[in-house]
């Protein structure tokens, strides 16, 4: 079975590290707040001025000021600032984010990342995922490994307009944990339940795949 967006979460969230500074992307991304492993300190960041993001609000504490920049209302933990968006994009493009985490359309064998936009269909901004890549050298990719009809999205070559060049290297999707190395998706983890023949079909991009791979290690759904 394919993981669900909790367990895509669940699996991002094992690979913070104690003191990181993370920013968290919109949609699946923004739930790994809800998973940070216990016993680390991490600061999650908003690019809309938030750096101590806290996990979702319980209906009690529901704040409609506080929200983060997918416009969900999240929480604040013990020590959190609040800035403008000018300086939490100049701590974005500074370099000064360890990880950063977010969605895509597309993904290729060379590590670009398409995400901004599908021509022909109303775009309502850039956003900021161009500064993220651009000023993160550790990200992981969050998305689903084909789209709704198909068509695989780890790919030779990105189709799309691109958000970012060489920049990624890790990717996780409902099926599989992959790397990028040296212009192949190289299958690292897979899904419980989801074989690597399932994998090899649905990715276009070349793939090695090693002799033994493992499950990935989630809560139940």
């Amino acid at each position: 079975m394919s993981l669900s967006r909790e367990q895509m979460a669940q699996r991002v969230a094992r690979e913070l590290r104690d003191g990181y500074y993370v920013n968290l992307g919109i949609g699946i991304p923004t739930l790994v707040a809800n998973y940070v492993p216990p016993g680390i300190d991490v600061m999650l960041q908003s690019e809309n001025g938030l750096l101590g993001m806290g996990p979702f609000p319980t209906e009690a504490e529901v704040d409609a000021d506080m929200i983060n920049a997918g416009k969900q209302t999240v929480t604040a933990r013990r020590g959190a600032a609040i800035f403008d968006s000018a300086d939490s994009f100049a701590m974005i493009r500074g370099g000064h984010v360890d990880l950063t985490v977010l969605g895509a359309f597309e993904v290729d064998v060379e590590g670009n990342i398409a995400s901004w936009m599908i021509p022909g269909k109303l775009v309502k901004g850039m956003g900021g995922a161009m500064d993220l890549v651009a000023g993160a050298a550790n990200i992981i990719v969050v998305m689903t490994h084909a789209s709704k009809n198909g068509e695989s999205k780890l790919l030779p070559r990105c189709s799309l307009p691109l958000t970012g060049a060489g920049c990624i290297r890790r990717v996780l999707t409902d099926l599989a944990y992959l790397e990028i190395e040296d212009g192949a998706f190289v299958l690292k983890e897979r899904a419980p339940g989801v074989s690597v023949d399932e994998i090899v079909s649905k990715t276009a991009g070349r793939l090695i795949v090693p002799s033994e791979v493992p499950e990935m290690q989630v809560d139940p759904a």
